[in-house]
């Protein structure tokens, strides 16, 4: 596969979104505003599975787990460190409204115990100050202290964490400038529509067949040429990563284009 230098530069990547205050938690406390987002993070993976998963109406895989949180936040505040640590497959899927028996719940439920156990007796803002002002610290303390933030080479989750953190005004970090895109299978399918990533003929007859991308070699490539067109397209702009990675992803969420299949690779890296 390969970018295309010349689409490339047409790449105009739009207003810069905003969290959606329905289907995101905002509206507690810094404390609990940021337990949510580092449970949302938590198990921010799965785009592999999301077409099977029931979804809220209107709502993508993504944004169905993310709103079901809310409202578990909303209804009984954030689950304490214990409660993590004990937490079994059936607990979240009632709170995600699907079946038990879908194997991203059990993932889910591991997820959230190793952020437990992660936590230990701290809250989410004990973790932010222990990393001293730094997102690229904060991600690196998630990448170390659980192994299903431990996408090497990409770091998706351990560094939307404090991307989601600053975006909600609840934590303020000096170096966001460092990070990368958090490099998923949206990102990359949205600057193949818009022509800058182009696939070989084989992997691009796979994709656009529906048929799950094995993790390897392939979606790794396709994941390391959308951080770095984002890169070259951030300095082109003049925007920092995160940022960019957050307004291609907003328009990955039009109809245009979700109308075409994009990569889906059964990963609990993203």
């Amino acid at each position: 596969m390969s970018i295309d230098l010349d689409a490339l530069a047409h790449v105009e990547p739009g207003p810069r979104p905003a969290l959606d205050p329905v289907r995101h938690f905002l509206d507690g406390s810094p404390a609990d505003v940021a337990a949510y987002f580092l449970t949302v993070d938590s198990v921010n993976f799965g785009s592999g599975w999301f077409p099977t998963l029931r979804k809220r109406a209107g709502s993508s895989g993504y944004f169905t787990v993310a709103w079901a949180i809310a409202d578990r936040f909303r209804a009984h505040g954030p689950w304490t460190p214990i409660e993590l640590r004990a937490l079994r497959t059936q607990e979240i899927a009632e709170t995600l409204g699907q079946p038990p028996d879908h194997e991203l719940m059990a993932l889910y439920a591991q997820a959230l115990r190793a952020l437990g156990t992660f936590l230990g007796e701290r809250d989410a803002l004990s973790v932010v100050r222990a990393a001293g002002g730094s997102a690229e610290a904060l991600a690196t303390q998630l990448a170390r202290g659980m192994a299903l933030f431990a996408d090497r080479g990409f770091y998706k989750r351990a560094q939307i964490v404090p991307a989601n953190l600053a975006l909600a005004g609840v934590a303020h970090f000096r170096d966001l400038h460092r990070l990368t895109i958090f490099a998923d299978n949206l990102v990359p399918h949205v600057l193949r529509c818009d022509g800058v990533l182009r696939y070989d003929e084989r992997l691009a007859a796979h994709i656009d067949a529906g048929r799950l991308l094995p993790a390897g070699r392939a979606e790794r490539e396709i994941r390391a040429c959308a951080v770095r067109a984002c890169e070259l397209i951030a300095r082109r702009v003049g925007a920092s990563e995160h940022e960019l990675d957050n307004a291609l992803w907003s328009r990955g969420q039009a109809p245009a284009y979700k109308a075409l299949p994009r990569h889906r690779t059964r990963t609990v890296y993203y």
